[in-house]
């Protein structure tokens, strides 16, 4: 064999012994990038808390139904993989447990009420991974592994209480909730509202969640003397509650109840006549007069295949969450929790109810404040609104502000929490 020949065989067996190890790294990603992204979808899908959380569960499926439909993200579609946390906080905690540790997924759309959020927030800090959690509720959380697309109370109370004084002429409240951490807190933050703006809280009650016997509770309200019922009810309570309100001859236009909660999901449960004539503070209605919203709508009815289908804003945060989780992911490059959680800072979506952000100091959502009276057809008309979204300040009742933000992304500053 002469050198050239020598030269010519090494060369081909160097390139075939690369070729060999370059070919299934190769293949290894093709297969990945056909791969499918799982994601995991954790909400009631039986139990008290289901007439609400189904919705929720829904909206999510249609949205990652969607983003499959334009391609999926990185090129790979994303698969749910659906839990039912049967409305308890044991189970959420057991399921988000098997989909965080057994499933592997990297990020879960999950959790109504702040209960089983609480149950379910040592699995993703413990596991490093991430929370995408829908709902508005009463602040006082700084974690890195959860991102908030629901509304704090500066998005939900701090229009609300001053509109009821000033508007209304309402100065006594009657503060009503369903006995667990959501209701009792937005009271501490109702309370500390109320007095800044000259009224006065005459009752802070609580009925145990789920508890459909409203009867001594309403007889409570008509004997107290108060002006405004302040209704933090939660679940199909609040279609007991309403129902009973009403039965005992309370009238809107007297005592108006105002509620941080009832939405058009729970007002379609129990009779729009109940509610008709009361409030709701809420970022999202589904009476916003958009050709945006009124799309939104359309295609959840088609999804789920009922024309008389509502949407509200749980719903509505449900919805945008997904598509801010595959634009992130979109950006980090990678399905990786941390990656994901970087990148969602500072992320926009035009939603339904208009745009949102993800504020980078605290993974909170910039929202727009809006105060809607229910209608006698079930819908909300929007009586009062924000010009434009707000920062979300989940520790505005201990004086964080917008130039002074507690929760950053170094973690909560407990001196000034303190302070």
């Amino acid at each position: 064999m002469d050198t050239t020949t020598r030269l010519t065989t090494r060369r081909t067996a160097l390139l075939g012994a690369a070729g060999a190890l370059a070919a299934p790294y190769f293949f290894h990603r093709a297969a990945r990038a056909a791969d499918a992204i799982k994601v995991g979808v954790l909400f009631s899908q039986t139990g008290g808390l289901s007439i609400v959380e189904k919705s929720l569960n829904d909206v999510t499926l249609m949205a990652i139904s969607e983003i499959n439909a334009k391609g999926g993200v990185l090129g790979r579609p994303v698969q749910a993989v659906v839990e039912d946390g049967a409305s308890d906080p044991k189970t959420f905690n057991e399921k988000a447990s098997k989909l965080v540790i057994q499933d592997k997924v990297p990020s879960v759309f999950a959790c109504y009420t702040s209960a089983s959020r609480k149950a379910v927030l040592p699995v993703f800090e413990r596991r490093q991974s991430l929370l995408l959690y829908p709902t508005y509720y009463e602040g006082f959380e700084c974690s890195k592994n959860v991102a908030y697309t629901g509304a704090v109370p500066n998005q939900q109370l701090s229009n609300f209480i001053p509109w009821i004084t000033k508007t209304l002429g309402k100065k006594k409240f009657f503060i009503v909730g369903s006995n667990y951490i959501y209701p009792r807190e937005m009271a501490k933050v109702s309370k500390i509202l109320i007095e800044k703006n000259g009224g006065q809280w005459v009752a802070d009650e609580y009925l145990e969640l789920g508890d459909s016997e409203w009867g001594s509770m309403v007889n409570k309200i008509k004997n107290s003397g108060a002006d405004v019922v302040l209704s933090n009810v939660v679940g199909d309570s609040v279609v007991a509650f309403y129902r009973e309100f009403k039965n005992q001859g309370l009238t809107q236009d007297k005592l108006p109840i105002c509620a941080t909660v009832t939405s058009e999901i729970e007002i379609a449960a129990m009779g729009p006549e109940y509610a008709a004539g009361s409030f709701t503070s809420f970022p999202y209605f589904m009476a916003i007069d958009t050709d945006a919203n009124k799309a939104f709508v359309e295609r959840y009815r088609a999804f789920v295949k009922n024309p008389k289908a509502v949407t509200h804003h749980a719903l509505e945060s449900s919805y945008f969450q997904v598509h801010l989780w595959a634009q992130a992911v979109a950006k980090a490059g990678e399905a990786a929790p941390l990656p994901i959680r970087n990148a969602l800072a500072g992320q926009e979506f035009a939603a339904p109810g208009g745009m949102v952000k993800i504020e980078p100091q605290n993974l909170h959502t910039w929202l727009t404040p809006r105060i809607a009276q229910w209608q006698p057809d079930g819908q909300g008309k929007i009586i009062d609104a924000y010009q434009a979204p707000v920062m979300p300040l989940p520790y505005v009742a201990y004086g964080e502000t917008d130039g002074a933000p507690f929760c950053t992304g170094k973690g909560l500053d407990t001196a000034r929490l303190k302070g």
